[in-house]
């Protein structure tokens, strides 16, 4: 019987699971949104009770909307919003707290004064991260303060620390394998990308028992099977990536030099460097891209907390479509004499601004501006932001050229609009794959890849089809207007610490 790939793509909004088919085509999904907890202002918090059942859901439905059962399953692959934090009991696998996740600003304060102490340099050289709240570290720490009684259980060892990835393991496997990959393990802060392991030093600053930290793996390996009792038959997990890092690969951006731009609730661009640890002198990230047969390939990586989260807003909190695809068509109807600019600083600005304390405006708005001209704000943010990430990433490294050729996935792509827009913004073109999925893919690559069902890396790369390139229309004075109007935007919107 053919044999087909399972990925489940754990997202910061909802819970999908796609099977493939042995041609990598998509032969069943399933997806289930999960609840947004805001507590405060500035937090961020998922049940991981929820997700947990939202993937089981999923899993499910993809494998009956395909038609087969576990047992016809060769792999899985896993994908998760990164840099979320679980923290859950050893022994009943049950979560202490609320998952704490990317997003959340509640330890701005604790990043601020490790950089006065002056600790952000050792970070830097030895993660490649800033002192953010986005990253997993400080989440760990607030967890095991604020949690009654966990952090002596912690260094009891009765607790366990995961990103997404490493919890779902956890459950898949009924509690045999506490691990994560290294892609995962890069974004907490306490990880040397350098030396691929765990940082004494960097725990010990932020106040982190390495007792609660899983084994870090290759991005594929083996990671357990799941539970029979679960799905009906065991499964290997045989690939893990970051959902970033998954798109990377899925993308087939296997070579220094090329980009991809991945548009879901953020937004986050990532170079591939090769071999290469390129310091960034711009606030960029220096990233593990992927790690495959014990060799690490590195990345510099622009991430933007609030991209496809801005629609979700548009639809949600303001109410002004029912569905998120209704603001391309919406945003075609503005007024083009009104020059109105949103900088979706919800939860903050990510690279290259790196401000936690700032918080979103919109500029421009006269009594003529309506839905229209605020959806087609929301959307434009997004090409403005990718602008100041690619800038940043071309005065980095030496080998990126200004002739890039911008790869594209995530939600937002489906926009025509969107995409041409982005085109003219970047003045370079835009490629739009025929598999829009390309996160998934990923990690079903790495799963399939593992159990020599699916091609190797250059076959793999090979077969990466393109549905559309969008090229630059825009006047050049146009694109300059509109670009120093962003920028004012923005420098309004920073906060004035």
């Amino acid at each position: 019987m053919q044999k087909f790939i399972l990925a489940i793509d754990q997202g910061t909004t909802s819970s999908r699971a796609i099977v493939f088919d042995g041609e990598r085509k998509i032969a069943g999904v399933g997806q289930k949104e999960f609840t947004q907890h805001f507590p405060q202002d500035g937090w961020v918090e998922h049940d991981p009770e929820e997700i947990w059942e939202s993937v089981v859901w999923a899993v499910k439905t993809a494998l009956s909307e395909a038609g087969i059962g576990a047992s016809d399953i060769a792999a899985i692959g896993i994908t998760n919003q990164r840099e979320t934090v679980a923290i859950w009991d050893r022994a009943t696998g049950k979560p202490i707290h609320n998952a704490i996740v990317w997003q959340d600003r509640r330890t701005a304060a604790h990043c601020a004064s490790l950089k006065k102490d002056g600790h952000e340099p050792l970070f830097v050289q030895r993660t490649g991260l800033l002192l953010d709240p986005y990253f997993s570290g400080t989440k760990i720490k607030w967890l095991l303060d604020n949690v009654e009684g966990a952090r002596a259980r912690a260094e009891k060892g009765e607790l366990a620390f995961g990103t997404i990835d490493s919890f779902l393991i956890w459950r898949l496997t009924g509690g045999k394998v506490h691990a994560t990959d290294a892609t995962n393990a890069g974004r907490t802060l306490v990880f040397d990308i350098g030396l691929n392991q765990w940082d004494a030093e960097l725990c010990a600053l932020l106040d982190v028992p390495m007792s609660v930290l899983p084994e870090v793996k290759d991005c594929a390996d083996d990671f357990g099977t799941t539970e029979e009792n679960l799905f009906g038959a065991a499964m290997p997990i045989l690939g893990v990536a970051g959902d970033q890092h998954a798109a990377t690969i899925g993308q087939a951006c296997f070579e220094p030099g090329m980009v991809k731009s991945t548009y879901g609730t953020g937004c986050f661009a990532v170079l591939n460097t090769g071999d290469e640890m390129v310091p960034s002198q711009n606030r960029l990230l220096t990233t593990i891209a992927y790690r495959l047969d014990g060799k690490t390939t590195y990345a510099l990586e622009g991430s933007i907390f609030i991209a496809g989260a801005a629609v979700q807003w548009i639809r949600d909190g303001l109410k002004l479509v029912k569905q998120a695809s209704e603001t391309g068509p919406l945003a075609r109807t503005a007024d083009p004499s009104q020059n109105v600019y949103m900088v979706p600083a919800f939860v903050g600005l990510g690279a290259p601004w790196w401000d936690a304390e700032a918080r979103g405006a919109i500029y421009g708005i006269t009594r003529n501006t309506g839905p229209a001209e605020i959806a087609k704000a929301a959307l434009e943010a997004v090409s403005y932001q990718t602008r100041d990430l690619l800038e940043a990433m071309r005065k980095d490294w030496k080998g990126s050229s200004t002739e890039t050729v911008l790869r594209v996935d995530g939600g937002m792509v489906a926009s025509d609009w969107t995409m041409q827009f982005l085109a003219d913004i970047l003045n370079a073109p835009v490629d739009r794959p025929t598999i829009l999925e390309t996160t998934a893919l990923g990690a079903a690559w790495l799963a399939g890849m593992k159990a020599g069902v699916w091609p190797g890396m250059a076959d793999f790369a090979q077969s990466w089809a393109r549905d559309r390139r969008f090229e630059p229309q825009m006047d050049d004075a146009v694109r300059k207007a509109k670009i120093a109007g962003w920028d004012d935007a923005v420098q309004r919107t920073l906060s004035r610490r």
